[in-house]
Parts: C-alpha cells; sequence; structure tokens
C-alpha cells in the first residue's frame, strides 16, 4: 500500500519550429517540432492514504474537468494499473499554465502525475518505460516526461535531445479565444502543398548549436500558423505588438493561439510585457524564460 504525499512541477512548453511533414493510415499528422521547456508551471500533489480506495481530482480551475475526463485522472489510473495497486489517490492540481493554449498543459499535468507515483512508491520504472506509456494517453506526453530542449519527431513521441537553447527572455500571451486544434489540423490540410512555408529545421538546429539567440529567432516557424493567424487576426496583431518593443521574434505556439516572443535583453523584455498587460488587460500574459533542465 502506498502512503504519502508528494509535489511535481508540471513545466509549459512552446515550439520553436513546428512542420507537418505526412499523414499515417490512421489519420495522426507526423510531425518535426523543437520544442522547449518554459517556466510556466502547475504543481501536481498526489496523496496516498494507505487504505484501497479510488481516485480523487481536485482542481483550482473551472475550465477544465475534475473527473475521468482530465488527463491527470487518467494518467494516475494508467500508472496504478503498471504498479498493480488499488490505493486511493488524492490528487490536487494548482493550474498556472493557461488551458487550450498549445502548451501542452494537460500533458505535461499528466506527466507530473505518472513522475511522482513512481517517486511515491519506489517503483523501479525507467524513464523509457514512462514514454511508452505516456503516448497512450496523448502524443506530447513523452516530451512532457523528458523536458529540456528536444527535436520531436513521428507523432510527436520519437525524441532527439538537443543543446539547450541558449538564454533569452520570453513574454508569452494568450489572447482571450480557444481555437480547436481538430479545426487547425483540418485547416493545415486544406493548405495546397505547394504553399506550405515549411520551417528550416536544420538552421534552427544549427543556431541552437551555435548558441545563437538571434539565429533561433530567425528561424521559427509554425505550419499551423498560416491558417489559424488568418482566421484569427488577433495572434498577428500580437506579433507585431511584441516586435514593435524589440522582440527579436514572436510566434504562434502549437495550435494556438498563445503567441511567445523571444528577447536578448531583460529590460526589452520588462518594458514589452508591461505595455502589454495594460493594452491586452483580459489576456493572460507571462514574463518568463526558458527551463532547460530535465
Amino acid at each position: 500500500m502506498l502512503c504519502g504525499k508528494i509535489t511535481e512541477t508540471a513545466y509549459g512548453k512552446i515550439n520553436l519550429t513546428l512542420d507537418v511533414v505526412g499523414r499515417r493510415e490512421d489519420g495522426y499528422h507526423l510531425v518535426c517540432m523543437v520544442m522547449q521547456t518554459v517556466n510556466i508551471f502547475d504543481t501536481v500533489t498526489i496523496e496516498a492514504s494507505g487504505r484501497e480506495g479510488g481516485i480523487r481530482l481536485h482542481t483550482d480551475s473551472s475550465e477544465i474537468p475534475d473527473g475521468e475526463d482530465n488527463l491527470v485522472w487518467k494518467a494516475a489510473d494508467l500508472m496504478r494499473h503498471e504498479l498493480g495497486i488499488k490505493d486511493e489517490l488524492d490528487i490536487t492540481l494548482t493550474k498556472r499554465i493557461p488551458v487550450a493554449a498549445g502548451m501542452a498543459g494537460g500533458s505535461t499535468d499528466a506527466a507530473a502525475v505518472m513522475r511522482g507515483m513512481v517517486r511515491l512508491s519506489g517503483a523501479d520504472i525507467s524513464a523509457d518505460r514512462l514514454k511508452e506509456l505516456g503516448v497512450t494517453l496523448g502524443a506530447d506526453i513523452p516530451y512532457c516526461i523528458e523536458g529540456g530542449t528536444q527535436l520531436a519527431e513521428g507523432i510527436g513521441e520519437k525524441l532527439t535531445g538537443l543543446e539547450n537553447v541558449p538564454h533569452a527572455y520570453l513574454v508569452i500571451v494568450k489572447p482571450g479565444i480557444s481555437v480547436s486544434t481538430g479545426w487547425v489540423y483540418k485547416a493545415f490540410d486544406s493548405i495546397p502543398a505547394e504553399d506550405v512555408v515549411h520551417p528550416d529545421t536544420p538552421a534552427m538546429l544549427e543556431a541552437i548549436r551555435k548558441g545563437d539567440i538571434a539565429g533561433v529567432a530567425a528561424n521559427l516557424r509554425n505550419v499551423l500558423e498560416q491558417q489559424t493567424g488568418a482566421q484569427y487576426p488577433v495572434i498577428g496583431e500580437l506579433e507585431r505588438f511584441l516586435k514593435s518593443f524589440g522582440a527579436l521574434g514572436a510566434m504562434m505556439t502549437g495550435s494556438g493561439p498563445t503567441v511567445f516572443s523571444l528577447f536578448d535583453r531583460k529590460e526589452k523584455a520588462e518594458n514589452a510585457y508591461h505595455a502589454l498587460t495594460a493594452c491586452y488587460p483580459d489576456y493572460q500574459s507571462f514574463l518568463t524564460e526558458f527551463v532547460n533542465e530535465a
């Protein structure tokens, strides 16, 4: 029986590049993307009572379910089966990552539960096994288990660790809209192949290898933004706003609608953040940095 309490940090992510390179027979899109952890995080606390029982999930967000439809609940249930336990679990999820933002909030919360249950149980389970389990719940979960700077391929589950991305200051903003991931990919599929502007992934990898933040910023590209940005002009509006304050680059992350921007100087980032919160007070805005520890 498990008995004890543990808290895990669940970091959000951004995409420095996102390319769609094909499609599987089952409909899943094949991707090639450079992913990066950022210092915006949820916290997940798992408490085991030492007696048999079910899973209870508590969250401070009214935007997400607190039952079996939540990835956190599903991850806990998956790990109970993997560990062969029937222990009662109380899980408390404190949200800071914006919901439905393209920042893998649900996936990183699920990954945190999986890591936490391994630590709480003392089980000898490798990170590779956790990633194998995680991908059954979501393609981003293996990345969220690993974290840091990674090249993600396949449906996002095939990871290659990269050198740490060079230091930068980030301003991140989620506008007051929600975008359906399903719609985003369908909209992308409607673009003629010859009109898709793909990222230069080798150039991004070289900029990271050289520690060249200007090169990283110059090679930001997300193929999903072509249609999403056209449908939701606020995305481009925010990018232009942030660049007007000296951002080296700005781009939509994931399937959107969140926009992030890179700055080489803290003062510029702070000025942009304060202007952003003044002009767009109802949007969720963050002044933050990369997290390069796994």
